[in-house]
């Protein structure tokens, strides 16, 4: 079903309302989507425990010729 037959298709539905039930048809526009960010992890204690220690052993590395 194309845009096209899908709009043509609700406002048959809304003139059968207004017809068979009297009633009213009110529109809303679409609600834009929120946008998404990515999703960041926050170093904990240890992860950053563990980056330092790496820190450490390249220096180590480096130093030793």
């Amino acid at each position: 079903m194309t845009k096209d037959e899908l709009r043509a298709e609700l406002e048959r539905q809304e003139q059968r309302y207004k017809e068979v039930y009297g009633g009213e048809v009110t529109t809303y526009a679409a609600q834009p989507e929120p946008e998404r960010k990515p999703w960041r992890k926050r170093a904990s204690l240890l992860d950053q425990a563990f980056k330092q220690e790496l820190q450490k052993m390249e220096e180590e590395l480096k130093e030793e010729p």
